[in-house]
C-alpha cells in the first residue's frame, strides 16, 4: 500500500474503504457478536437483581414492625427447649390410633360422626 495523505480525495476514499473492511471484520468476530452481549446481560442482570432484592428487604423492614403490646407478650412468653421436652414426656405417644380422613366423594361430617361413635363405644 502506498501512504496517501488523508486530506486528499484519494486518501479520504482509502480511509473509507479501510473503515468498511474493519467494520465487516468486527461484524464477523464471534466474540464481539455473542460474547460481549452475554457478558453485558450477566453483569447487568446481577446489578438488576441486587436492586430488586433490596426493594424486597426494605419492604420487609417496613411491614415487619410488630405492635408494641404484642411484642411485650412475645417477650414475656419465653419458650425453651427443655419446657417443650417436659410437655412431650407427659404425653403418651405410644397409645394412638390411625384414623383415616374422608375421601373427596364422601361426606366428611357424617364420617366424623361415625368415627366418634365408634371411638366412644370402644371406651365404654
Amino acid at each position: 500500500h502506498v501512504a496517501l495523505p488523508i486530506f486528499t480525495r484519494e486518501g479520504a476514499r482509502a480511509l473509507v474503504i479501510m473503515a468498511g473492511v474493519g467494520w465487516r471484520t468486527l461484524q464477523k468476530n464471534r466474540t464481539l457478536k455473542y460474547g460481549v452481549p452475554m457478558l453485558l446481560l450477566v453483569i447487568g442482570g446481577s446489578f438488576g437483581l441486587r436492586e430488586f432484592t433490596q426493594i424486597r428487604y426494605d419492604a420487609q423492614k417496613l411491614h415487619g414492625k410488630m405492635d408494641p403490646a404484642l411484642e411485650e407478650q412475645v417477650k414475656k412468653k419465653k419458650v425453651s427447649l427443655e419446657s417443650e421436652y417436659e410437655k412431650l414426656k407427659e404425653i403418651n405417644l405410644n397409645d394412638w390410633e390411625n384414623i383415616r380422613g374422608p375421601r373427596p366423594w364422601e361426606d366428611s361430617k357424617s364420617l366424623q360422626d361415625q368415627q366418634r361413635e365408634a371411638a366412644s363405644s370402644k371406651q365404654s
